[in-house]
């Protein structure tokens, strides 16, 4: 059953909104970053590493962004180009603004941690009057990254973005990409990602971000009650992710998905959401029904976190499905369905 209807007459499979960002992934790994000397530089940002993995999918990609007005800038703007995003709602800063830096620390496969530095970040510059009407309505779905709504004006220009998706009949997707650093308070986390939340046709996240995000409208913690309580408000998918104990999409009719992770020898323990949302959102948006989109996901997270990049390791729809194909031969299916009761 298809769950969400995406026009398929519009120039744009997916719009994104959120950040663009640098990653600096240590090459001498698996000691802590104090030890780490040496590093490779990426594109990063959770949205901007959804968008490559969408254009390496053949999925036609947009980007509402801010970006530094320095050779950073051109940096991700040239490698979106050169992967086929379009850039022509990117723009630069205009009173110094830098490229948000992530540096991460590998100590195991398993224990990874993020060091991010986001103050005056260009990232959240992203101002209402930067987005385009149009450039929505000629979109099969907008993605919001809910980073992009920890500041003042980017909060503004996400929530104006959702209300003319609803105004056009653009699909909304929220990934709820909860990062601690901007935000100044818990109520404020939990104002900004129900509103958006609300609105949404297709939500991502993990047990921690649902819990964030209906902190004020009283969690349960119980995945099975906020699916219902955002299918309630309208929307039709909701993914609840529980890392290397897998996840489950919830749809509106009552029915429930879960999948585990494909086995794989992890390098890292980051930037598998990415892959996984990349894939999941392509599979949605080629008519794929919600089990084999899921299929999808893991297949691509297990991908990423077998990698040394994120940006840069973003997998082919070929290599996705050849990784399928050997991992189910060794290991059986992945996807099960629950049926309505909703057990995972």
């Amino acid at each position: 059953m298809q769950y969400i209807s995406f026009d398929k007459t519009r120039e744009y499979d997916l719009v994104l909104l959120g950040r663009i960002a640098i990653d600096f992934n240590p090459v001498d790994m698996n000691r802590p970053l104090e030890e780490s000397g040496n590093f490779n530089k990426y594109l990063g940002g959770s949205p901007a590493n959804i968008a490559v993995g969408m254009a390496r999918l053949g999925k036609k990609t947009g980007f509402f962004a801010k970006v530094s007005d320095d050779q950073f800038g051109d940096y991700v703007t040239h490698y979106f180009e050169r992967e086929g995003i379009d850039t022509s709602r990117i723009t630069r800063c205009v009173s110094g603004e830098n490229l948000g830096l992530t540096f991460t620390e590998i100590k195991s496969p398993t224990e990874s941690r993020i060091l991010m530095y986001r103050d005056g970040v260009a990232d959240l510059m992203l101002h209402p009057e930067d987005i385009d009407e149009d450039y929505i309505r000629r979109a099969k779905a907008l993605l919001i990254s809910g980073t992009a709504l920890a500041a003042s004006p980017s909060r503004e220009a996400a929530l104006k973005a959702v209300m003319l998706a609803r105004k056009n009949g653009t699909v909304v997707i929220f990934d709820i990409d909860y990062r601690a650093y901007t935000w100044k308070n818990m109520d404020e986390i939990s104002v900004y990602y129900s509103l958006v939340a609300r609105d949404s046709d297709l939500i991502i996240g993990s047990r921690e971000e649902f819990d964030l995000t209906e902190r004020i409208l009283g969690t349960t913690s119980d995945d099975k009650a906020s699916a219902k309580r955002w299918h309630d408000c309208g929307c039709r998918i909701v993914v609840i992710k529980h890392g290397k104990d897998g996840s489950t999409a919830y749809t509106c009719d009552g029915k429930s998905y879960s999948v585990k992770p494909f086995p794989t020898n992890a390098v890292k323990g980051f930037g598998g959401g990415d892959g996984y949302a990349s894939s999941f959102l392509r599979a949605l948006i080629d008519g794929c029904d919600v089990s084999k989109a899921l299929e999808y996901g893991s297949a691509s997270a297990s991908m990423l976190i077998s990698a040394h990049s994120c940006s840069a390791a973003m997998p082919t729809l070929a290599e996705v499905e050849a990784f399928i194909r050997e991992e189910k031969e060794k290991y059986g299916e992945m996807v099960s369905e629950n049926g309505g009761n909703g057990d995972v």
